[in-house]
């Protein structure tokens, strides 16, 4: 059986051409807000995950299943519909902290939005922290 191979991967395609290539200026206007307030709330640079994801920090998971890689803490990607926000899957502090958001949508590790100006920026922060802090202690570094 052919091992599985991980599409997501850090790249270093660079962030700033990839934002440059968003055609809606708009989008592109909140893509580069979201690259500052990821990155300050984060603490981490951006780096692309493979052609369209902009990620922050990574971790290695590793399932039940024994399917492992990794993935970034958090990122986003301005897509052509919406802007899609990643975040932790499982962690019960998210539902809580969205209702709180403003206007989204989410799907099991996307939350969605079709403009920064949608939603609640300090809400986005704390989102990314509480994420980053439930990945982290659910795969500690080794």
């Amino acid at each position: 059986m052919a091992k599985y191979e991980q599409k997501t991967k850090e790249t270093d395609n660079s962030v700033i051409e990839f934002i440059e290539a968003v055609e809606s200026p708009k989008k592109r206007d909140d893509a580069y807000k979201l690259l500052k307030i990821f990155e300050d709330a984060s603490g981490f640079q951006p780096k692309m995950w493979g052609p369209s994801i902009i990620g922050y920090g990574s971790y290695h998971y590793k399932y039940e299943t024994g399917h492992e890689g990794d993935a970034p803490l958090v990122g986003f990607s301005p897509r052509k519909a919406k802007i899609s926000l990643y975040f932790a899957t499982g962690d019960p502090e998210r539902d809580k902290i969205l209702e709180r958001f403003g206007k989204h949508t989410k799907g099991k590790a996307c939350v969605y939005i079709n403009k920064l100006a949608d939603i609640d920026e300090e809400v986005l922060k704390e989102l990314i922290q509480q994420s980053i802090k439930f990945l982290q202690n659910l795969y500690p570094s080794q």
